[in-house]
């Protein structure tokens, strides 16, 4: 397995590529050259491209299924979310080279229990203290595909690194991208031929008329899927800013794929500007964690002389300690470098190695003086710099703006972007790099999702694009998300990740099967489609059932009825944890509000398009059910939008056993985070063990008002959207004037766009005013102008001066006087034989005379 699983991830991870390669050289390079190619040839470039992504998936299942599973087997679930018991076994890490390539297997000894950890860390609890045991390294792999550079102790390299995370999210990657690469076949048929765009008008009036890009479409979309794969896999920090940095080029260039649009061409512009921010802070976060680390490694990798190197998360959680998180060396030396310096003077040596000893020695003192937190500031600023990154790609407050307008790409770009790769590559990465957060770190993470999940659900109450509405609840549920990975819901976090991408995706293929048969976004213009579109409309029910998180409390229901009911339950938790803090119940109410909202608006949705009777009978008319090709991803999608929450029971043969979504993710659960995680600088602050509301004690404490609450929620919202959707006992309008004021405040989406405008982008254009008319305009191009007049005259000038008086009438004056003598000359030409016979004899005579003169001065 060692051998064959990262070369199997390999050829998945490539196929995409592959695709793209292939569409470009058959396809886009001709086109570019100016060969046309025709349309009948461009339905292989789909081909090529379904087959290359669907190959992955098999791929990725045969890795997960074939290889991973049987060597990893999975434990019964404890607890009725489904945590394994096996989740804090001890791991032990073998280096094993193989082959051309450094590779890293962290055995799983399923014999080998909590037990091995003889450390405990005493937090008390409500109902007593307990001693608690941390977890171990899960189990991973790790090596290197090719090395890039060697820069001193910086190796910048293509690497693995392989967990049930990376097997997990391969399968799901490339499941969803499948479904949307087949649904796309059918929804951009129109690309097929020559398109007219009915939305752009020519100066002419006309519409623009242009020639189908149906090849290059998925030629991206190839791309975009290989990115995000080079995410899930990739070993080390600096591999995963590349692709990081590639997928927000690939959503480019999808966002903007009708780029002859303005309001396409603008959200492009957005989308990339606005993650750039979030990439600054990135960028800060990586440099923190070079300067103080060493490396990029997420795990150990063999080292010169058959050493290994200590990866991130080795540093920060050391067996020692109990692998709680702790600052490295390199952090505490990088804040107390005067007192090390001076140290090191003190000592009075020359030597290297004294020196050396004497700043280990200071180290090991600051370390010891816990007063002062020695390197928890950089741990924070490491932790919250990658955040940034984050904050940027998933859509976060106040990075937020830029996933509504993306839904000027094509709808099945939507479904990908907002399911399964660019947003959830924000959300992956938190969870990725979970031990490099401190308790502060995780509490900053956790506003943020709160305040996000909040603002985007108040505004999707009141928009009338179906695929906005779709939009802001994207933000909104990556905001639970952040939460409970902020609240120490790691696995809630990633569960709700997963299961958020099934179901988000099918309700935006939904969107787009809708949008395809009205041929319009708003929800004004719909009613009465399921007579219409009942596989459309049903599968969209089902997808609306999901994330409004309905079952039956402490049983089973849809898919996000679990993994929301994990994030209230932590929620919970943090709140049942910091009671004394004061505000910590708002990281509980707000959630289970939005919960609420999210229900109203998505049942709203589905009852505007789906329900009543129709508002635009032309419209309707002219409606249909989508073709196979566009509904059988949904019905896929729409079965594990319903059973993704499920798990298979123990007696299942092989692999099967035990398999669900909750634990395999505890298989795959971060070292360090089975302890409950106090706060440094804040020290009312805990970060809870995401067990502990699971424990038996804890039942009525927490679990039981949290399951409560969370199907209240759903409950609530999906009633208040029947009374005022569907029988109409309430009025929408008379609701609106009645908030007046909240109205306004979402339909003009809490007026972050305009804000923004007048804060940043006037100013901007006010200062480049300034600079172009002032500096540019004023000083540059005045002082150019001047040297540009000065230079003329002085041309002007030499060319009176030097060139028509001196140069010109010395030309001239030769010519002249050549042409004289010429003229001269032909006197001489008279055309008299005997003339020129009197010059002959002459001549003779002359030379005579001459030769005889000669001959009588050289003789004398």
């Amino acid at each position: 397995m060692d051998v064959v699983l990262p070369k199997l991830l390999l050829v998945a991870w490539l196929m995409p590529l592959a695709s793209f390669a292939v569409i470009s050289i058959a396809y886009s390079v001709p086109q570019f050259l100016g060969v046309k190619v025709r349309y009948a040839t461009q339905k292989y470039a789909a081909y090529l491209a379904i087959g290359a992504i669907v190959g992955g998936f098999v791929l990725s299942c045969i890795g997960l299924f074939g290889y991973w599973l049987p060597a990893h087997s999975l434990h019964a679930a404890s607890h009725a979310e489904g945590e394994s018991e096996g989740a804090g076994e001890h791991a032990l890490a073998t280096p094993q080279p193989i082959g051309k390539n450094s590779v890293r297997l962290v055995a799983f000894d399923a014999e080998e229990r909590l037990e091995d950890h003889s450390a405990a860390s005493g937090i008390q609890h409500a109902e007593g203290s307990r001693a608690e045991h941390n977890n171990g390294p899960p189990p991973s792999m790790t090596g290197d595909w090719y090395v890039l550079g060697i820069f001193g102790s910086l190796r910048l390299t293509i690497g693995y690194y392989i967990d049930t995370l990376t097997v997990v999210m391969f399968a799901m990657v490339t499941l969803i991208a499948s479904c949307v690469h087949i649904y796309a076949f059918g929804y951009m048929h129109d690309e097929l031929h020559d398109y007219t765009d009915h939305e752009v008008k020519l100066a002419d009036g006309h519409h623009l008329h242009r020639p189908g890009r149906f090849h290059r479409f998925f030629q991206y979309l190839s791309l975009f899927s290989f990115s995000m794969l080079g995410i899930c896999i990739s070993g080390n920090l600096a591999m995963t800013f590349v692709f990081w940095e590639l997928v927000g080029i690939c959503s480019y260039f999808l966002i903007g794929f009708y780029i002859e649009r303005h309001s396409a061409s603008t959200a492009a512009n957005k989308a990339f500007i606005v993650n750039r921010v979030g990439d600054f802070g990135m960028l800060i976060g990586l440099m923190a964690i070079w300067t103080t680390m060493g490396t990029f490694n997420f795990g150990d990798m063999p080292g010169e002389n058959g050493a290994t190197q200590a990866g991130i998360f080795s540093q920060l959680h050391q067996a020692e300690n109990n692998y709680k998180i702790a600052p490295t060396d390199g952090m505490i030396a990088f804040e107390g470098r005067n007192r090390i310096a001076e140290a090191v003077r003190n000592a009075g040596t020359t030597e290297p190695a004294a020196m050396q000893a004497a700043a280990a020695t200071e180290v090991a003192r600051l370390r010891a003086d816990e007063p002062a937190k020695w390197g928890h500031w950089v741990l924070f600023i490491a932790g919250v710099g990658i955040f940034c990154g984050c904050v940027g790609k998933s859509a976060q407050f106040p990075l937020h703006v830029w996933l509504p307008d993306a839904m000027e790409g094509p709808t099945p770009v939507s479904a990908l972007v907002h399911s399964a790769t660019m947003v959830a590559a924000g959300v992956f990465l938190v969870g990725r790099v979970y031990p490099l957060f401190s308790a502060e770190a995780l509490l900053v993470i956790a506003v943020v999702g709160c305040i996000t999940l909040f603002i985007a659900a108040t505004i999707a109450v009141t928009q009338m694009d179906i695929k906005r509405v779709l939009a802001y609840s994207t933000v909104s549920q990556l905001g639970f998300m952040m939460l409970a990975l902020g609240l120490g819901g790691w696995l809630a976090g990633l569960f709700h990740l997963i299961t958020h991408a099934f179901f988000k995706s099918l309700m935006f293929l939904c969107s787009g099967s809708v949008i395809h048969a009205v041929h319009s976004n708003d929800m004004r213009q719909m009613g009465g489609l399921r007579k219409k579109m009942p596989v459309t409309a049903y599968t969209m029910l089902v997808g609306c059932l999901a994330i409004a998180g309905v079952g039956v409390p402490f049983l089973a229901g849809f898919s996000g009825f679990h993994s929301k009911d994990a994030i209230v339950e932590q929620a919970m938790s943090h709140w049942h944890h910091n009671a004394r803090s004061g505000v910590s119940w708002l990281l509980f109410v707000v959630p289970v509000f939005s919960a609420a909202l999210t229900a109203f608006y998505m049942f709203r949705l589905w009852y505007m398009t789906f329900a009543g009777e129709p508002r635009d009978h032309h419209r309707y008319d002219h409606a249909h059910e989508s073709p196979r090709v566009m509904t059988g991803p949904l019905v896929l999608l729409s079965v594990f939008a319903v059973c993704a929450g499920w798990g298979l029971p123990a007696f299942m043969p092989g692999p099967l056993a035990n398999f669900s979504i909750p634990n395999l993710l505890e298989q795959a659960r971060p070292v360090g985070t089975l302890i409950s995680k106090p706060g440094v600088y804040l020290s009312g602050l805990l970060i809870a063990d995401e067990h502990i509301a699971h424990e038996p004690e804890m039942f009525r404490a927490i679990k039981m008002p949290a399951g409560i609450a969370a199907i209240s929620a759903a409950l609530l919202g999906i009633w208040l959207a029947t009374e005022v959707y569907l029988w109409r006992r309430l009025s929408a309008e008379k609701l609106g004037n009645a908030l007046r004021p909240l109205y306004q405040l979402s339909w003009h989406k809490w007026w972050f766009d305009e804000l923004y405008d007048l804060v940043f982008v006037r100013p901007t254009h006010a200062v480049s005013g300034f600079i172009a008319a002032m500096l540019d305009r004023g000083l540059i191009d005045g002082i150019i102008h001047t040297l540009a007049w000065l230079f003329r005259g002085f041309a002007v000038m030499v060319s009176v001066l030097g060139d028509r008086l001196v140069i010109d009438n010395s030309v001239d004056g030769f010519a002249e006087k050549t042409w004289n003598f010429g003229l001269s000359l032909r006197s001489l030409q008279t055309g008299r034989l005997r003339q020129y016979v009197m010059f002959l004899v002459v001549a003779t005579v002359v030379l005579f005379l001459v030769a005889g003169f000669w001959k009588l001065a050289l003789a004398g």
